[in-house]
């Protein structure tokens, strides 16, 4: 059976209402996707923010009647936003397709450095031996295809086969979906705290710890005002440059002496300014790595 598919350019105060509108009338699915790549910048607690360019898809199983259904939503539009015109939505027809298979067949298992892969929880893992993060991709956070995940994730694999994670506590700021932690944790690390301003993060972190067997005493889940700063072997914010500043002297500050940094969310463009921040901090920091170009900053904090 063909599909019929409504797709609208909008700006994200339009997305809710356009979204009741079309699931009003009969939408199989609603989905909201990024029209230009660009990055969502740190939400305040418990909001979901959208791109300034957002296209929102419907899909419907009735092929009937399309344009009379398009008036009905243009003329409720009208009645309840009044002048601001409705959105343009377009459509088109989809051929019959097993969608749920194409849209798993999209993500595969992912190789980070020597020895993790990321893996969707439908495949097998390539190599049994090696370290498999089991991870489906879901609401956001980071499932380790952007390249900010994969650049921290390669860090700490590079740390684990320089022997330099075995056992150490690692602080993980804005931890999203816990895939860094989580990571370090199954690389050998013995604890984990992960810290978020969102409540959806949090429990993300904690469903996907759970799927990869991590117990709780090994991962620690906290607001950041909650979490009691102290000094780590290993800290990883893969955040955005933004925060990294503004927040430098918090997270500059609980990296152990000794111990060891990576940044990431940051544009190759910014780098100069998060480094100059965290140099401030008495960190020495070392020369980016850069990837489609967002870039990652690693240094330590030399022992006293």
């Amino acid at each position: 059976m063909p599909w019929l598919q409504l797709k609208a350019h909008i700006a994200p105060e339009q997305a809710d209402r356009l979204e009741e509108l079309l699931l009003a009338e009969g939408a199989s699915a609603i989905t909201l996707e990024d029209a230009h790549d660009d990055p969502v910048f740190e939400p305040e607690r418990g909001t979901t923010p959208l791109w300034q360019d957002t296209v929102l898809t419907g899909l419907y199983d009735d092929l009937e009647g399309i344009e009379a259904m398009l008036d009905r939503v243009r003329q409720a539009w009208a009645m309840e936003v009044g002048d601001e015109p409705c959105p343009e939505i377009e459509f088109e027809l989809l051929a019959d397709r097993d969608w749920e298979r194409e849209w798993m067949e999209g993500f595969q298992p992912l190789r980070m450095g020597q020895r993790l892969w990321i893996v969707p929880s439908w495949h097998e893992a390539p190599d049994p031996e090696a370290v498999n993060l089991l991870l489906d991709p879901g609401l956001a956070f980071g499932t380790g295809t952007h390249p900010t995940t994969a650049l921290c994730l390669e860090w700490l694999d590079g740390l684990a086969s320089a022997g330099m994670l075995e056992g150490q506590k690692v602080l993980d700021v804005g931890c999203g979906s816990g895939i860094l932690a989580i990571a370090a944790l199954k690389l050998g690390a013995g604890h984990a705290v992960g810290t978020d301003i969102d409540p959806q993060a949090l429990l993300a972190s904690r469903d996907n710890a759970e799927r990869n067997g991590i117990d709780d005493a090994r991962f620690s889940l906290a607001y950041p005002e909650e979490h009691a700063s102290r000094p780590f072997p290993v800290v990883i914010a893969n955040i955005l440059a933004g925060p990294l500043v503004e927040l430098s002297a918090m997270i500059a500050g609980q990296v152990a002496p000794g111990g060891r940094i990576a940044l990431s969310g940051i544009l190759a463009p910014q780098a100069d300014e998060v480094l100059e921040a965290y140099r401030a901090q008495g960190l020495r920091m070392e020369e980016p790595s850069e990837r489609e170009g967002w870039v990652r900053l690693t240094g330590h904090r030399p022992n006293k």
